[in-house]
């Protein structure tokens, strides 16, 4: 059975490579384990699928330092970065140098004491002519998706897209990302009811995948917002290089999850935690023992899937080749504590690594965190 401690905090196909690495270029963008991100391509291999590079991530780089629980990271055309920071609610821009500015304060962001707060965000990929910023948050009713203007250097226009998702004080999920195919994507957590995720009316632990205005997108398995379902408390999402879509996931007492999402899939919690036999159920492609992993960002780069681990404090590499997720490695295990975020540096061989240590679970106070450059080598 999938079970866990609430504290700690499968499978798509998407249009052609081609239509991906447009995408991608308009977003700028001890036990098993699974993938990451969407990261630049790689050669494609003597039987169509995409051949599988050889590099490792080399030392991190303190590309900025003195923040708090920094959650999201999206990248914007110019190679700078949004990122937001949970527990203050605010957005920050970074530039490749370490310049950083504040760029404003999300509204009607609330806390749950636990895992709730300012999540997410995730850049237009037509930010040029709308300059739009999406958001996933805790407010007072429950976790919300909103949309902001950025523009001169500052936030506006705030507008709620998404309301409806319950929260809890841990397993609200959290990350968005537009895809290939232009629609945004976001992770939610169960909200510690493990019923609501194979409820298939709830948007309670789920992937979702709609339209830039909220609507639930064309093609959707239910009619609704849900893309699939059976998740515990997802925060990871990425792109391969051939379009297939990954999810990390937490799992509970036994197995953390790397899922390769399809449309309409049931990933099994709570009936199934990790490997199971049970009818319908679509099992992960690699899955750690809980010490060992409680997986946050994935991103994908350079053959590989990059996942951040917090309760492993380690950064896994996992090799990915078509839909086959390879032998996991694990890197900076305990060097740098909870790892957060990770996401591929668009145009570079190069990763974006942000720690967590500043938040319940850490050893950190306010300002302990930091944002590490890693070249793959």
């Amino acid at each position: 059975m999938r079970k866990r401690s609430p504290f700690p905090t499968h499978r798509l196909s998407l249009p052609s490579l081609g239509a991906y690495a447009l995408a991608a270029g308009l977003l700028l963008g001890a036990g098993t384990a699974g993938p990451a991100t969407a990261g630049p391509a790689h050669p494609a291999g003597a039987n169509g699928t995409a051949a599988v590079a050889d590099s490792a991530p080399g030392k991190p780089v303190t590309v900025s330092e003195g923040w708090s629980i920094p959650w999201g990271l999206s990248w914007l055309p110019d190679g700078s970065a949004l990122l937001t920071e949970r527990d203050t609610f605010k957005v920050f821009s970074l530039t490749q140098d370490g310049k950083k500015k504040e760029v404003g304060k999300v509204p009607e962001v609330v806390t749950t004491g636990g895992e709730g707060g300012l999540l997410s965000i995730a850049v237009s990929p037509k930010w040029k002519s709308d300059h739009h910023v999406f958001v996933m948050h805790t407010a007072k009713e429950g976790n919300r998706i909103a949309r902001l203007t950025y523009q001169d250097g500052k936030l506006s226009d705030y507008t709620v897209l998404v309301k409806g998702i319950k929260k809890n004080t841990y397993h609200n999920g959290g990350r968005i990302k537009f895809g290939p195919d232009g629609l945004l994507y976001a992770t939610t957590g169960e909200a510690q009811t493990p019923d609501l995720a194979q409820d298939k009316k709830s948007l309670n632990g789920k992937i979702l995948r709609m339209t830039p205005d909220g609507k639930p997108a064309p093609g959707n398995p239910f009619g609704n917002l849900v893309y699939s379902y059976g998740h515990r408390n997802p925060q990871g999402l990425t792109w391969d290089a051939q379009g297939h879509l990954w999810e990390a996931e937490f799992g509970n007492a036994k197995y953390d999850e790397l899922n390769l999402i399809e449309s309409g899939k049931n990933y099994g919690w709570p009936l199934c935690e990790g490997t199971c036999s049970d009818d319908g159920m679509t099992n992960p492609k690699r899955q750690w023992p809980v010490k060992d992993a409680s997986p946050s960002a994935v991103t994908y780069a350079d053959g590989a899937l990059y996942m951040a681990a917090l309760r492993g404090q380690r950064l896994w590499r996992i090799p990915v080749d078509g839909t086959t997720a390879g032998t996991p490695k694990a890197y900076y295990t305990k060097d740098y504590g909870r790892l957060r975020t990770v996401e591929a540096v668009p145009g570079k061989k190069a990763l974006w690594l942000t720690t967590t240590n500043a938040d319940n679970n850490g050893d950190g106070g306010a300002g302990s965190d930091k944002v590490f450059r890693i070249d793959l080598k």
